[in-house]
């Protein structure tokens, strides 16, 4: 089982050397999300020469402010400077991210996904030249780029997981509860069956949100408001949740849009905390994290520590959860 962390939002150096760490500490991959304020690839790039054996992916980029070749370029100039894998997670993020920040429509989001992931796969193909003809976005006649990258998909909704049936080489779900993870995958699978693809080629990488403190209150606050900011502000989000929580998720949105954070975040119950993260002191949550990682869908788990947590309950975390931390089975 291989266990991935997302990088903090440090400045470079702090994440050169937490990026190190990790590798220490035996895990296989370090993501960067990006949302403003840091670039991803830069990110990236800063690290690989800190760090000897993991890969490096992004978790996530977005398709609206990149175009597809654009996001193949960055990815295969990575890999010529990165000591293991790259792993490109695309996602078509939100509108208020897309149309408020990026001055982008936020149009066809599912098919530009799917169209983004085929391109980007042709684009880093070992020959040949690419053209292709789709719905949002269509190139001619230039060469592929020979790289190694498989392209993992944020896909939440049914019509996304298709998506990554159809094309993607990893699926990278989000605030989707455990409990519903298996059902949520058939999709991804049926879909990927009826394009003539294996499933079981399909890595699964959810990401995992998680605090350890000595005070388990403390760390299941952590979560609340991880999982309320996500649930108030993407309506793809709600509706993952809403998958097994549809009035605590309205209720969330609904004091989250009215500006009443603290309202938001009271409204995220236990049972939710439970299903949707790992809280608690470092025994109770490598207890709860390898529950997730055992679970028969889970590929490569991905811890993610809230942002706002202070770097002590980061470092912690991403300790306590570290593979191989329990030397025995409980």
């Amino acid at each position: 089982m291989s266990r991935g962390v997302v990088l903090p939002r440090r400045g470079v150096e702090a994440t050169r050397r937490f990026a190190v760490r990790c590798e220490d500490l035996g895990y296989d991959a370090c993501w960067t999300g990006e949302l403003w304020g840091r670039d991803a690839f830069v990110t990236l790039t800063a690290v690989a020469d800190a760090v000897d054996r993991i890969d490096l992916g992004t978790a996530i980029v977005n398709i609206f402010s990149r175009s597809a070749a654009t996001l193949a370029a960055a990815a295969a100039t990575l890999t010529e400077v990165a000591p293991g894998g790259v792993r490109l997670g695309i996602g078509p993020s939100t509108p208020k991210a897309i149309e408020d920040l990026h001055g982008r429509d936020y149009d066809r989001p599912v098919r530009r996904l799917h169209e983004t992931a085929v391109l980007i796969a042709a684009f880093t193909a070992d020959e040949g030249r690419v053209d292709y003809d789709g719905e949002t976005v269509s190139v001619a006649d230039f060469p592929t780029l020979d790289a190694d990258v498989p392209v993992y998909t944020a896909a939440l909704g049914p019509a996304a997981r298709r998506a990554t049936g159809r094309v993607a080489d990893g699926w990278l779900p989000h605030n989707v509860p455990f409990p519903e993870l298996a059902d949520a995958f058939e999709t991804v699978a049926k879909t990927a069956r009826e394009a003539g693809r294996d499933p079981d080629a399909i890595t699964v990488a959810p990401y995992v949100p998680a605090a350890v403190a000595d005070d388990p209150s403390e760390a299941r606050a952590a979560i609340r408001g991880h999982l309320a900011y996500y649930v108030g502000s993407g309506e793809g989000y709600r509706r993952a949740v809403a998958s097994a929580f549809p009035d605590e998720a309205e209720r969330i949105a609904e004091a989250w849009g009215e500006g009443e954070r603290d309202t938001a975040r009271e409204a995220v119950t236990g049972e939710m905390v439970d299903a949707l993260g790992v809280a608690g002191t470092p025994e109770t949550a490598l207890e709860r994290f390898e529950r997730v990682a055992s679970l028969e869908t889970v590929d490569h788990p991905i811890v993610v520590v809230p942002d706002g947590v202070d770097a002590e309950t980061v470092d912690r975390t991403v300790e306590a959860l570290a593979p191989g931390r329990r030397e025995t089975p409980p």
